[in-house]
């Protein structure tokens, strides 16, 4: 299988985590490039932010050919999102690169098990990707008061809560208090885009997984003879599956298209379903809404 399908089936089974840093937070705030040579910080006031300096051309043309062929597919040709995957333009780990030294852990596997394959490229391709993708414009990121978190409508959030959320979630049983959690509302949105996710690319999580009590995802390996095989999902790719069973023993299935046939169960479906389709609206009113829940 090439590797825009292989991409794309792993984002489907494995999730949308990869180079996605904040893009809750930042999808409503914008984002901006970290250039090199960053100028220092205003006194009192935060880091300036500027524009990266042009590419060269012939460099930005072989990331433009790498990324096309791996990455499009999944994060879209103008990296700003596609089929499954998130908008790189948004994240923190892309924005802080200079030239591939943060995404290179990420494409050489840092994140596989969030659903991030693992690529061999060359650290040269990795930094002609990465020339490619700050060959984007982007709007610089606001901030102090140019950041509004809770400026949604609480009314239209609860609206909005109750006919997307309240199959899997319920505001009097495991989101009740939910706003005590979290130091700040924007940590609060950041959940509710990616329970679980951390702040950039190797920042500190925002709030402990088991606080949330978000369960691990889990796979069931039902063999060519009927036997079934459940446990916890630690990898998946086209070639293989391995999974960690209730004994703290791991087994690794070989795949071959379809058999063994390979069932995911994905706790966090729902939220990266409806990544593909929040607007910011929606986003902003149901935090609105959520930090009312204290």
């Amino acid at each position: 299988m090439n590797g825009t399908k292989r991409l794309a089936r792993l984002f489907a089974l494995g999730g949308v985590l990869a180079l996605m840093g904040t893009a809750g937070v930042q999808a409503q705030n914008s984002g901006g490039p970290a250039g090199k040579g960053a100028a220092a910080p205003p006194r009192g006031g935060a880091p300036a932010y500027p524009d990266r300096p042009a590419g060269d051309p012939v460099v930005v043309a072989r990331g433009q050919g790498l990324y096309s062929t791996n990455c499009s597919f999944c994060h879209g040709s103008d990296a700003r999102g596609g089929e499954g995957g998130p908008s790189l333009m948004l994240s923190e780990v892309v924005l802080d690169d200079k030239s591939g030294e943060l995404i290179t852990p990420i494409v050489q596997g840092a994140r596989v098990d969030k659903g991030m394959p693992k690529f061999d490229f060359t650290a040269q391709q990795i930094s002609d990707i990465a020339a490619y993708i700050h060959s984007f414009p982007v709007t610089p990121r606001p901030t102090g008061a140019g950041i509004t978190i809770l400026g949604g409508d609480a009314k239209a959030g609860e609206a909005y809560f109750q006919m997307k959320c309240v199959s899997c979630h319920s505001v009097t049983g495991d989101l009740k208090g939910v706003a005590t959690k979290f130091a700040d509302p924007k940590a609060l949105q950041q959940e509710i885009v990616m329970p679980g996710g951390k702040r950039g690319g190797f920042g500190t999580q925002l709030v402990p997984v088991e606080q949330l009590k978000i369960p691990p995802t889990m796979a069931t390996v039902t063999l060519p003879s009927g036997e079934k095989v459940n446990g916890q999902l630690k990898s998946i790719d086209d070639f293989e599956i391995t999974i960690s069973l209730a004994d703290g023993s791991r087994r690794s299935f070989v795949r071959e298209g379809d058999v063994p046939k390979v069932e995911i169960h994905d706790p966090l479906a729902g939220h990266k379903q409806l990544l593909r389709v929040y607007s910011d609206n929606d986003i902003h009113n149901l935090t609105a809404y959520l930090v009312t829940l204290k």
